[in-house]
């Protein structure tokens, strides 16, 4: 076994140190005496220099970045896309596939609002191209509306809550859905339609500010404000609802005769 400086082997050592502290030392003095008067007087060591803090440079944060502000500097549908497209803080945006904004006719008479995009509309960028947009032609079709029509009177201009997939078709949140309703707002003022029609719980819901089930609102005419415009609402149940549950398609067609009713009275 190898001695240290000391001439001991690590065991003695550690022995010494034991007897040491049961003898009651409670300090180690040197080998040398220590001139404690001299270190007192002597010139302090130079202060270190301090050290800067690194600035970071952040890029400020603007007020149009408030989805309010930005659905407000919209002068046409154009815009809005083109801002969605840009815009970034919807969750939703990054694990769905395309912006889902519209379909139809800009110039149309009827605006319908529905929820939120499934997997076939996450797929073309267009809100109900899958089985429930294939029933809402068919619904619309029986009041003679279409989404291809070129006449306004003739024709619907269709958008959503949401304008991006939720993850498994979820529901979308109340955070989401009022993060993407000043774009939804914009979008009925600019388009300036005659009617909306609300179609599902969760539009209605939003434009009119209500907790109240669908199978309650449904069928009642109520109004709704987006901006400097006031337009008439007209709730409805949602196609997707009515492939789960086609007996409500009665209650569909009321609704439906409520609104071609109120279209021939202008």
């Amino acid at each position: 076994m190898e001695r240290g400086k000391n001439g001991m082997r690590p065991e003695e050592a550690a022995a010494a140190l034991q007897w040491l502290a049961e003898m009651g030392a409670e300090e180690i003095i040197g080998e040398a005496p220590v001139d404690r008067f001299a270190v007192a007087t002597a010139a302090p060591p130079p202060a270190a220099k301090a050290i800067e803090p690194v600035k970071i440079a952040r890029p400020p944060v603007a007020a149009s970045d408030d989805p309010a502000s930005l659905a407000a500097a919209c002068t046409s549908l154009d815009d809005i896309v083109a801002t969605l497209q840009a815009f970034d803080a919807c969750p939703l945006k990054k694990t769905a596939t395309n912006l889902c904004f519209s379909d139809g006719n800009p110039r149309a008479h009827v605006m319908i609002v529905g929820e939120a995009p499934g997997r076939d509309e996450d797929i073309q960028g267009k809100p109900f191209v899958g089985r429930s947009g294939q029933l809402l032609d068919r619904m619309l079709a029986s009041i003679g509306l279409s989404r291809h029509a070129e006449e306004p009177e003739r024709s619907v201009f269709i958008t959503n809550t949401i304008f991006w997939r939720p993850p498994g078709n979820r529901d979308p949140t109340e955070a989401e859905t009022l993060m993407c309703l000043p774009f939804v707002l914009r979008a009925i003022e600019l388009q300036r339609p005659r009617v909306v029609l609300g179609v599902g719980k969760i539009s209605s819901q939003r434009l009119l500010s209500t907790a109240d089930g669908i199978l309650k609102l449904r069928g009642k005419w109520r109004e709704i404000s987006a901006g400097s415009l006031a337009v008439p609402f007209l709730p409805t149940l949602h196609p997707a609802y009515l492939l789960r549950r086609p007996i409500e398609k009665r209650l569909a067609w009321r609704d439906l005769l409520s609104l071609r009713k109120a279209l021939d009275a202008h």
